[in-house]
């Protein structure tokens, strides 16, 4: 159990990457026919490079999943370095080809809708690991699922008044994102901190 509740902090901050991809690419293709025609061709090979890394990343997550604390570790480097490659990607394409402030708005607010829905699963799926611990063992655990839907609620405050707002440069929206995606990981972490802390030592 100790073994297996150390791994999904990684689990969590590869799904949560996961559906950012996923929501990006959905709304890229979405608004592909909107594309001015000159640039059809170049946001069809951006989307199509995005899905090769997306895949590619999601292919190395499964082969993963398996895997216990320490080669997550001495992997997480890998992972972070193909996120970013997809977010430079992202950003290649919001220059090329979605100058256009309305496109950017859509991507923000449909990435935006993928944090929040990764936050509020990844509180479920350690609010009922914790309920599978006596009662004693379970007020750190329990704080910390609080704190983390504290955290998603204002991270979500946040994303919608920004997204309100409207008409902000692709460099806010993102760093608003990056912002929101560094607060989950760190909740993310504390959450499973203390249920390592709440599992009982092996006989």
């Amino acid at each position: 159990m100790v073994e297996q509740s150390s791994v999904h902090p990684y689990l969590n901050w590869a799904k949560q990457r996961i559906d950012e991809m996923d929501a990006t690419l959905g709304s890229l293709e979405a608004k592909a026919g909107q594309v001015q025609t000159d640039s059809k061709a170049k946001a069809n090979e951006l989307i199509a490079e995005l899905k090769k890394q997306r895949d590619g990343f999601q292919a190395e997550v499964k082969k993963q999943a398996a895997a216990g604390e320490a080669a997550w570790k001495s992997n997480k480097a890998q992972f972070d370095s193909k996120w970013k490659a997809f977010e430079a990607q992202v950003k290649t394409y919001i220059d090329t080809v979605a100058k256009q402030a309305p496109q950017q708005q859509a991507l923000f607010r449909d990435v935006a809708a993928a944090q929040v829905k990764t936050w509020r699963e990844a509180a479920e799926t350690i609010q009922d690991t914790a309920a599978k611990f006596a009662a004693g063992r379970r007020a750190d655990v329990d704080a910390a699922v609080n704190k983390m839907k504290a955290d998603a609620a204002e991270a979500e405050a946040r994303l919608q008044k920004l997204n309100q707002v409207g008409q902000q440069s692709w460099g806010a929206l993102s760093a608003a994102l990056a912002e929101s995606r560094k607060a989950f990981d760190s909740a993310n972490q504390a959450a499973w901190d203390a249920i390592k802390k709440a599992v009982p030592p092996a006989a």
